[in-house]
């Protein structure tokens, strides 16, 4: 009997989507992540529903995301380090904004160990252009 991990925090597949749609939002008029998300990006509700059913499988353990995040922020070209401080802090706004205080917690934990991670990636690339890879 196959049996589905329990999700690692309690929120709903809409509140995922409302999370998502209030951080891009913030993204579209932010004046250093919107040129690097606009490059990229051509149909932002179709990007919104990818990026939520990452954040659906990450969470809730449920299918439907296909793809590698570390491979996407890497082979962007325009993506930086420090981008991710911004990218972060966005997306704690954002949680803030829509979900109860424990859940926005638990989830803004999540998405800077996540964070972390696709800043050393973006970051080992750059040091493999002029250096060894960063080690921290």
């Amino acid at each position: 009997m196959d049996s589905i991990a329990p999700a690692r925090f309690d929120v709903t597949e809409a509140e995922i989507a409302r999370v998502v749609a209030t951080f891009y939002a913030a993204v579209r008029r932010h004046p250093v992540l919107a040129p690097v998300f606009t490059e990229h990006v051509g149909d932002w509700s179709a990007h919104e529903d990818r990026i939520a059913a990452f954040w659906r499988g990450a969470i809730l353990h449920r299918a439907g995301y296909n793809g590698s995040p570390m491979r996407a922020h890497q082979s962007a070209g325009n993506v930086r380090p420090e981008h991710f401080d911004i990218w972060l802090q966005l997306f704690d706004q954002a949680l803030e904004k829509t979900l109860p205080p424990w859940t926005a917690r638990a989830w803004s934990q999540m998405a800077h160990r996540i964070g972390q991670g696709l800043r050393a990636g973006v970051q080992n690339m750059d040091a493999g252009r002029s250096g060894p890879p960063v080690l921290r």
